[in-house]
């Protein structure tokens, strides 16, 4: 059976995507017990459940059924995020930590943080994935991407072929990812849409409160 529409002539490969799912899972496996909403495998068997089934409909040609499964995981993803990185602040304030626990939360939470959210980008961006394996190229999107910029006349021709048929990956919404949880900037992809303008906002928020603040914290109390 096949797992995309005959149209589309070069699928977008999911694995990345759902290995990166799996990890944010685990991650939060990681994580003290009381800075999670709930038992850890209630979030792992609820994002199984939703990854298998987005995976069937997918392959079934039901494209949007897919992305409303896929927009489930995200929203299942973030809350946890959300939920932990607010429960360690309110930890830190309240002064009920230990040291070394602060320093592992956050430890945690940014990593998660930067995975959560290159699904975020990854998903959300020009439509999805279902959007962006029926286009050609990459044109038009929430980032302005290097190889969207590059003029037709600024190379050879192999290059500009190359370069007129590029659309992004997973891992080009990981390096965005990586650099706004690190750099609190998206580097060589500025952002255009208002969505991924308050995405990047909160990431690096949440970057920051788990960097600057809980860290900076714990390590003065060791």
């Amino acid at each position: 059976m096949k797992v995309h529409s005959p149209e589309v002539e070069r699928p977008e490969g999911r694995w990345p995507a759902f290995i990166a799912t799996a990890a944010a899972v685990a991650l939060h496996f990681a994580l003290p017990d009381t800075l999670r909403a709930g038992p850890p495998w209630i979030l792992a068997a609820t994002i199984g459940a939703l990854s298998v089934a987005a995976a069937a409909v997918r392959a079934r040609g039901r494209h949007d059924l897919n992305n409303a499964l896929g927009y489930t995981i995200l929203v299942v993803l973030t809350g946890g995020l959300l939920w932990s990185s607010g429960t360690l602040v309110v930890a830190l304030i309240a002064g009920h930590a230990k040291a070394i626990d602060l320093l592992r939360s956050a430890a945690v939470i940014w990593a998660t943080n930067v995975v959560v959210f290159a699904i975020v980008y990854w998903r959300l961006d020009a439509g999805g994935p279902n959007a962006r394996e029926r286009r050609e190229s990459h044109t038009a999107g929430a980032f302005l991407f290097p190889q969207m910029t590059l003029s037709a006349s600024s190379g050879a021709d192999t290059t500009m072929a190359r370069e007129e048929l590029w659309r992004p990956t997973f891992v080009d919404y990981l390096f965005v990812a990586f650099n706004t949880s690190t750099a609190f900037s998206p580097t060589d992809a500025p952002v255009l849409t208002k969505w991924a303008k308050i995405a990047m906002m909160m990431q690096a928020f949440i970057s920051f409160s788990s960097i600057v603040l809980i860290a900076a914290r714990a390590v003065n109390t060791l």
